[in-house]
């Protein structure tokens, strides 16, 4: 009886703990290609490629491992968003807003971001070859640091990007 209680209580407790699966949402995903914003919608390997979602609202969106390849993003909000893992090659960006989002591991390879605003976005493990970031605002060398890029890439004037491996 001691061991049925017991068992009771640890299945309980590891329930209560348990994290809900964060599955991508189909409706949602559905919705941003129908050009309507979707704040903190969970976007999660959302395809995304040569869509056009310029002037959405994405702020706090999870984007992991979505693909926007070749996708027109002028003046979209992704400010807390979590793009880690996200596949932005080739994408066009202007007047994007990434402050504060998480880029990590992120491929911007070949992206134009002019008047993008990265303020205090992460992008440790970022790969900016080819990009066009000279007119973007907000990148610190810290920033950069953390990123690689190659000969290709444009930055702001005294800014530098250390070569991918």
């Amino acid at each position: 009886m001691k061991h049925a209680a017991l068992a009771a209580a640890l299945a309980g407790l590891v329930a209560s703990f348990a994290q809900p699966a964060l599955a991508q949402n189909a409706s949602q995903i559905a919705s941003v290609k129908e050009r309507r914003s979707c704040p903190g919608c969970n976007l999660f390997q959302a395809d995304l490629d040569y869509e056009n979602i310029s002037g959405l609202n994405l702020s706090g969106a999870r984007l992991r491992q979505s693909d926007m390849s070749l996708a027109t993003a002028d003046r979209t909000n992704f400010s807390r968003a979590n793009l880690s893992l996200a596949n932005m090659y080739g994408v066009r960006a202007t007047g994007a807003n990434f402050s504060r989002a998480d880029l990590t591991q992120a491929v911007l390879v070949g992206g134009y971001f002019s008047s993008a605003n990265f303020s205090g976005a992460n992008l440790t493990g970022a790969n900016l070859s080819g990009a066009e970031l000279a007119g973007a605002r907000g990148l610190t060398q810290r920033q950069l640091n953390s990123a690689c890029g190659d000969a290709s890439t444009e930055l702001p004037r005294g800014l530098t990007v250390p070569a991918c491996r």
